[in-house]
């Protein structure tokens, strides 16, 4: 369950370090542009060359924007991450609730139903944490941000790793987050460093996404301890530290969407000053670079390419 005092503490750690983040990326991003292209998604449509191949008179470029089938499943993720945290809140604070654990022989069935309650909101919860922990999505918008953070041209050929016999790839999900993301942050914030840190756990990402795991007590047991392995060492963990895991992620994914909506914000700006244009930059594998033009539509608050440019 949710509890608004704890997401309140979250929120005041890790909003200023968000608002902080995207004025330093707006001034070290390679390009004017490659903020709305975070926005936009820009990615590469190798389909397009399929396309070109048959239909030469087109000659569509293959770096488009959009959702693609990685936005159509975030916006899933989100009406379900949504639901949970409209109706999921409770009336206590988070102290309060812990008090109505305080054991007497007399409460001992009335805390067994709370456990057993619990219980069931924290599966729901796990979900949502590796709705935000392994969406592409995600994944790839902070990867572009980490990017801009530290000066490089938007990745237009970002792609998540799905087998071991995969060349072409960025990375699997646990190395972009730690080493892509995590990492690369850490020089412009040491706190949100931290929080993804204590809050990415590949053991228990791993123990959730198998399904290997049991409740006992106030404590979940990932069964997939490794003795000797410190990126495998928990045993247990505890409701409480659960708690705070859950909200640093829901924190993240609160900011996650509030990020977006700024950045466009900014560029809505900038557009409204020049016909509603901008430009953005393509970096192509090998290197040689163009600009393209987006075209903002102020009544569907949306950018498409510019027509016939």
């Amino acid at each position: 369950m949710i509890f608004k005092d704890r997401l309140d503490e979250k929120r005041k750690l890790i909003r200023p370090e968000i608002d902080r983040l995207i004025d330093i990326a707006w001034e070290k991003q390679a390009h004017k542009g490659d903020l709305l292209l975070f926005h936009v998604n820009g990615f590469y449509q190798e389909d397009m060359l399929i396309w070109n191949e048959s239909h030469p008179e087109s000659k569509l470029n293959p770096h488009v924007i959009g959702p693609g089938a990685e936005g159509h499943s975030e916006q899933s993720h989100y009406s379900f991450i949504h639901k949970y945290r409209t109706t999921n809140i409770s009336n206590l604070t988070y102290p309060e609730y812990l008090k109505l654990h305080d054991w007497t022989q007399e409460r001992n069935k009335e805390i067994e139903e709370l456990v057993d309650i619990e219980e069931t909101s924290i599966q729901l919860e796990m979900l949502i944490y590796l709705k935000f922990w392994e969406a592409d999505m995600i994944i790839k918008k902070l990867y572009q941000f980490a990017r801009a953070l530290n000066g490089e041209f938007y990745d237009w050929y970002f792609k998540v790793s799905e087998s071991n016999r995969d060349r072409t790839s960025t990375g699997t999900r646990q190395d972009i987050i730690r080493k892509k993301i995590r990492d690369r942050v850490e020089p412009h914030s040491e706190t949100l460093y931290r929080i993804i840190k204590d809050t990415y756990k590949t053991q228990i990402r791993n123990s959730i996404a198998h399904s290997n795991y049991s409740f006992l007590g106030r404590h979940i047991h990932p069964n997939n301890s490794i003795k000797d392995d410190p990126n495998a060492s928990i045993k247990a963990l505890s409701f409480d530290d659960w708690i705070d895991m859950f909200h640093n992620t829901l924190s993240l994914h609160n900011e996650y969407l509030r990020m977006d909506t700024l950045i466009n914000e900014r560029y809505v700006e900038i557009a409204s000053k020049n016909d509603n244009l901008m430009e953005i930059l393509v970096t192509e594998k090998d290197g040689k670079q163009y600009p393209l033009y987006l075209e903002y539509r102020p009544e569907w608050n949306d950018w498409n390419y510019k027509q016939n440019h």
